[in-house]
C-alpha cells in the first residue's frame, strides 16, 4: 500500500526511505521491529537508534522549528509513521515524550516550558513517564488521590502512581495531582511536571507476563517541583489530561496495523506448511484474521482521509482501538494454536519466541490507552446515544 499525497510529500517520503535504508543497518537492522508500548526489549539499542534519528532530524517532524522540530504538517507526520513502520524499525524508546508529553506542551504548555523541555526530548537527553493511573484510579482516572500542596515557590507531591510505561528510565514525570483537597472527581486537579532524581521519588519495576519490566509503580513522598511546572491552569488538570489522552487515542493505528498484517502473513505461511488450510473450520478462522487486518487498514485510511480534509474523524476512529486490540488477541491465540504443542513450550530462562511474546503482550492492549470496557461505554453513550452509565 502506498500513501501518496502529491509531489511535495512524495519528496519527503523518498528522503525518509533513503535515510532509513542507509541507517537501519548493523545492530539496528538486527533489532528490526523490536519493542512496543508494553515491550521494553533491547532498550539500549532502541535508545541508540533514537539518537540516530535525532541526529538525522527525524524526531518531531511536525514540531515547530524553534523547538528543534522540522515544522512540517500533518501529511508528513502520517507518512513518517507509515514509512517508519513499513521499514520495521525499532520501536522508539522516547515514544512517551514524542507522542504524548510533547503534543500536550505544544497545546497547553507555556512558552518557558516549551523552550525548556521540548529540545531535550528531540535530542534524546531527557526521558519521560506518565503519572496518571493509580491503584484506585485506573480507568476511573477522575478518582486520583495523589495530592499536591503549594509551599512557597514549590509544589509538594505525595501519593502513588502505577503502570508507568518505561518508568524506570524516566528523568521526568507528568503527574495528575489533586491540588484542592476538598474537591471531588474531575474538579481540583492539576497537571505537574516532576523530576524523578530526588529523595521523595521511588520507582519500582513491575515484571509482566513476558518477563519484562517496562512498567513501574511510583511512590511519591513529599517530592518537590517548581511552582512554574503546572501545565495549563491550577485546578484544570482534568482538561489537560483529557487533551493528552485525546492525543493518544486519536493517533492513527497505522504502525500497529502494519505489524498485525505481518503477523497475519506469517500465520498464513505457517498454516500452509502444516496443511491447516485443509481444515474448513481453521481455514475460516484464518480468513477471518486476514479480513480483520484489512478492516484495520480501511479504518485507518478513512480516518486519515478525514484528518487531511480538516474534518473531525467519524465513528470508526472511536471504534478502531477496541477493534484492533480484541482482534490482535484472537490473532495471537490462533497463531499459538497452529504452532501446536511447541507453542506451549518456552526456552531456557523463560525464552519466549515471537508468537508467544506477541500474544502475552497483546493481553494488555485491551487495557492500556483506555480499557475495552471504557471504550464500549464511550461508543454506547457518544455514538449510539444509549443511556449513560450510573455515576457515583
Amino acid at each position: 500500500m502506498e500513501l501518496d499525497f502529491g509531489p511535495a510529500v512524495r519528496e519527503f517520503r523518498d528522503e525518509l526511505r533513503d535515510w532509513l535504508a542507509e541507517h537501519l543497518v548493523g545492530e539496528f537492522a538486527e533489532h528490526r521491529g523490536v519493542g512496543g508500548p508494553t515491550d521494553g526489549a533491547a532498550w539500549e539499542v532502541r535508545l541508540a537508534w533514537d539518537r540516530e534519528l535525532s541526529a538525522g532530524n527525524w524526531l518531531g517532524v511536525g514540531w515547530p522549528r524553534q523547538y528543534g522540530g522540522r515544522g512540517l504538517g500533518l501529511l508528513e507526520e502520517i507518512v513518517f509513521e507509515y514509512e517508519y513502520a513499513r521499514a520495521d524499525a525499532p520501536y522508539r524508546a522516547t515514544v512517551n515524550a514524542l507522542d504524548l508529553l510533547g503534543p500536550m506542551l505544544l497545546a497547553m504548555g507555556d512558552e518557558a516550558q516549551k523552550k525548556r523541555f521540548l529540545p531535550p526530548v528531540l535530542a534524546v537527553e531527557e526521558l519521560w513517564g506518565q503519572g496518571f493511573s493509580e491503584p484506585g484510579a485506573g480507568s476511573d482516572l477522575a478518582s486520583v488521590r495523589t495530592r499536591a500542596e503549594r509551599d512557597g515557590e514549590q509544589w509538594v507531591v505525595s501519593g502513588q502512581k502505577v503502570w508507568t510505561s518505561f518508568g524506570v528510565h524516566a528523568d521526568w514525570l507528568y503527574v495528575l495531582t489533586r491540588t484542592d483537597p476538598r474537591s471531588v472527581r474531575h474538579k481540583g486537579l492539576t497537571m505537574l511536571l516532576l523530576p524523578t532524581d530526588q529523595p521523595g521519588v521511588e520507582i519500582r519495576p513491575i515484571r509482566n507476563l513476558a518477563g519484562q519490566d517496562e512498567f513501574a509503580e511510583v511512590f511519591l513522598s513529599d517530592a518537590r517541583t517548581g511552582a512554574d511546572m503546572v501545565v495549563g491552569e491550577v485546578g484544570q488538570g482534568w482538561r489537560t489530561a483529557m487533551a493528552t489522552l485525546g492525543i493518544e487515542r486519536g493517533t492513527t493505528l497505522l504502525p500497529q496495523q502494519l505489524t498485525f498484517e505481518r503477523e497475519a502473513e506469517v500465520l498464513i505461511g505457517l498454516a500452509r506448511e502444516r496443511g491447516a488450510l485443509d481444515d474448513p473450520m481453521l481455514r475460516r478462522r484464518i480468513v477471518d484474521a486476514w479480513i480483520s487486518v484489512r478492516i484495520m487498514r480501511t479504518t485507518n485510511l478513512r480516518t486519515i482521509g478525514e484528518l487531511t480534509a480538516g474534518r473531525t474523524p467519524g465513528a470508526q476512529a472511536t471504534t478502531a482501538k477496541l477493534y484492533a486490540s480484541t482482534r490482535h488477541q484472537r490473532l495471537g491465540h490462533l497463531a499459538l494454536e497452529l504452532a501446536g504443542p511447541a507453542g506451549q513450550i518456552v526456552g531456557e530462562d523463560y525464552g519466549l519466541d515471537t508468537r508467544q511474546r506477541s500474544l502475552l503482550l497483546s493481553l494488555a492492549e485491551t487495557i492500556y490507552g483506555g480499557s475495552s470496557e471504557i471504550q464500549r461505554t464511550i461508543i454506547g453513550e457518544r455514538i449510539l446515544g444509549l443511556p449513560k452509565e450510573p455515576r457515583p
